[in-house]
């Protein structure tokens, strides 16, 4: 196949984004990006994608959308929330870090992300600082932040972190930022980094199966 129709079938195959996944309506409102930190926050350690999916949608169904209702929340009801998913292991830790995480939303960004975007001024690289001060996030979950936050902050266009482009490389297919972005209207461009990025956790460098794992954030993250 030729670039156009791998990447074609790579965003028919693996392009619904981990945020559509969690049942997040992605949009430039307080609500669903914060919902979508808080899915960052779940897959900011070393867990299968489709159970920190599944998680996000147990804490959202139980109410907690919003850094309030998260912060207003008990700390058991995350823990009973994350168990539901069988977001085991990492559920107290977890619970414990979406508390401080909606804490430091509240009073930092009186509940609205977008004011950390304004902080940002268009700084990709000051956003994911300003991320990493979030409980629990590190560079990984900086990285899974802006990858799906670009298709709603356009400034992050065209954001392919290192396990999308290394994909890309593997596949034949450019592996700059620019170079991808260049054969995908932009709405598609988080799309295509998600791609990437569900065909390199089902395989890894040697062909063994690893269905659906980021990588694990360092453990000060």
């Amino acid at each position: 196949m030729n670039t156009a129709e791998t990447i074609e079938q790579l965003l028919r195959e693996h392009g619904r984004t981990y945020a559509d996944e969690a049942g997040i309506a992605l949009r430039d409102t307080p609500a669903p990006l914060y919902q979508l930190l808080v899915l960052t926050v779940l897959c900011s350690i070393r867990i299968k994608a489709d159970i920190a999916t599944a998680a996000a949608r147990e804490l959202f169904s139980a109410g907690l959308r919003t850094p309030r209702a998260m912060a207003d929340s008990t700390w058991q009801a995350r823990v009973d929330a994350l168990g539901r998913a069988h977001y085991v292991r990492y559920d107290e830790s977890t619970a414990t870090a979406l508390g401080e995480g909606a804490a430091l939303v509240l009073d930092r960004y009186h509940g609205d992300l977008r004011r950390l975007r304004e902080q940002a001024a268009g700084d990709t690289d000051v956003l994911r600082r300003l991320l990493r001060e979030v409980p629990r996030i590190g560079p990984v979950g900086a990285d899974i932040f802006c990858r799906e936050a670009q298709a709603v902050w356009p400034e992050l266009r065209p954001f392919f972190d290192e396990r999308s482009r290394g994909a890309a490389d593997r596949l034949g297919l450019p592996h700059t930022p620019a170079g991808l972005a260049r054969h995908v209207p932009p709405e598609d461009v988080a799309r295509l980094a998600t791609a990437l990025v569900r065909v390199s956790l089902s395989k890894d460098a040697t062909g063994t199966a690893d269905t659906a794992r980021e990588p694990r954030e360092p453990r000060a993250a």
